[in-house]
């Protein structure tokens, strides 16, 4: 099994929901940090798991939504708490419906809110 990864950084705001947790449940700014992680068994024709041009528009497409926005606000959080565990999800489906490649089986993502606490959502295609 072939993996590729590509990692981006941006800031966004949010405050947590549904529970007594101090200070994150006012607004804040995270500068949170995502990496999508690929993987397949073959490559293609180019010897290529995924071009990472293609995989970057992606990313930077994906971080341009997201970048200094209120999560709370996005249609995408309507009744979730803005949690780094849903942010994950969101963020894996929002790859998997924009890249368009065949050999890829499996699409994983990471995101970090800071340097030691982060969350994971993978799927299998």
């Amino acid at each position: 099994m072939y993996t590729v990864a590509v990692k981006r950084d941006f800031k966004a705001r949010h405050f947590l929901v549904g529970g007594d947790w101090g200070p994150e449940n006012q607004p804040h700014v995270h500068h949170y940090q995502v990496e999508v992680q690929l993987g397949g068994a073959g490559l293609n024709e180019h010897g290529y798991l995924v071009d990472i041009v293609e995989l970057e528009a992606v990313l930077e497409e994906l971080v341009a939504y997201y970048e200094d926005k209120m999560l709370n606000e996005l249609p995408e959080f309507a009744g979730l708490n803005p949690s780094i565990e849903h942010f994950a999800r969101l963020w894996c489906q929002g790859v998997v419906r924009r890249l368009q490649a065949s050999n890829i089986s499996t699409v994983k993502v990471l995101v970090w809110e800071n340097d030691i606490a982060w969350a994971a959502y993978g799927q299998e295609l």
